[in-house]
């Protein structure tokens, strides 16, 4: 009897004991735990500082040596372009000041604020260190024009002049006050007819196809065996699915949208036919494939043809 409860009660002091053991190990572990949570978040608060630091301290070195430099201010602003806009409105338009930071220059907010205005297709900006900009110009070339009726404020109407660059860009022309050299006064370009006001707006691109149609009619012309032989004055895009042109002698030609390339050949056989018989052509419809109804005349009786000279080609101006 004395035995068993002398056993009882070691075992119960072996029982506290091993939970004391075991309340201690857990206490020296969550202390643990904790101190390597601290340190982990004193290391990265240390990395943050350290980032922080050296983010102040480059953006400072930066604005020091770079963008508050004096030594890289802009002193010259250079133009290279192919068209007739000064030099003088190319900077007014770029927005851009002698003085301002080369460096700290939004090169393609200039671009974009050039490439913006109408008669300018392409921009390219370069820096030239220490304190140049050079800006290269490409302008939109016009190659047919309409003249459209609005009304005046006053009451009445006015003509106002609506060119077409070969990408089908509409253009108003520019401005005299913009031009390096008056504009020629014998200068002409075809003119389209028929041509909806809801399409002529500057600067965007007409999406009408008669239209599109006609400026690739005028292009492929200027390649064709006709080129030299013949001027298109005037195109009608008013109906849907042909142009009506005519030519500087009076002569009616009908084209279908595509395929310039094969009625202008066909174009080119005829008009030879008819010359050897000593006719001259005074309407052709080239959109009918399977017969060509033609009228013609004597040819004495037309205009002479046009006195064709070689376009000059056209050269890149550097406008300092």
């Amino acid at each position: 009897m004395f035995r068993w409860l002398t056993q009882k009660r070691n075992r119960r002091f072996v029982e506290r004991a091993y939970m004391l053991d075991v309340k201690l190990r857990t206490r020296q572990m969550r202390a643990a735990r904790w101190r390597a949570a601290g340190v982990g978040l004193g290391g990265l608060a240390a990395l943050g500082l350290f980032v922080l630091l050296f983010w102040r301290g480059g953006e400072w070195l930066l604005n020091y040596a770079a963008y508050d430099n004096a030594t890289f201010a802009i002193q010259r602003i250079e133009v290279s372009s192919d068209g007739v806009i000064s030099p003088a409105v190319i900077r007014r338009w770029a927005m851009v000041k002698p003085g301002e930071n080369l460096l700290a220059l939004d090169l393609m907010r200039v671009k974009r604020d050039l490439e913006l205005q109408p008669p300018i297709a392409f921009v390219a900006v370069e820096r030239i260190l220490p304190g140049t900009l050079r800006l290269f110009i490409t302008e939109r070339q016009p190659v047919a024009q309409t003249i459209a009726l609005q009304p005046r404020r006053g009451g009445g109407v006015s003509h106002v002049i609506y060119d077409f660059d070969p990408d089908g860009y509409v253009l108003q022309p520019p401005d005299p006050a913009w031009r390096m050299t008056p504009a020629p006064t014998n200068e002409t370009l075809p003119l389209l007819t028929g041509v909806p006001l809801v399409e002529l707006q500057p600067g965007r691109q007409v999406e009408l196809s008669q239209i599109r149609a006609a400026l690739r009619l005028l292009s492929d012309l200027d390649h064709s065996p006709m080129a030299g032989m013949v001027e298109l004055q005037s195109i009608n895009v008013a109906a849907p699915e042909i142009l009506e042109a005519t030519t500087s002698q009076g002569a009616q030609i009908t084209f279908s949208l595509d395929q310039f390339d094969l009625q202008l050949r066909r174009w080119r056989e005829i008009s030879d036919q008819y010359r050897q018989w000593g006719k001259a052509i005074t309407s052709l419809d080239l959109s009918v494939s399977n017969n060509l109804p033609v009228r013609w005349m004597a040819a004495g009786g037309m205009p002479p043809l046009p006195h064709q000279t070689a376009k000059p080609v056209k050269t890149k101006r550097k406008n300092v």
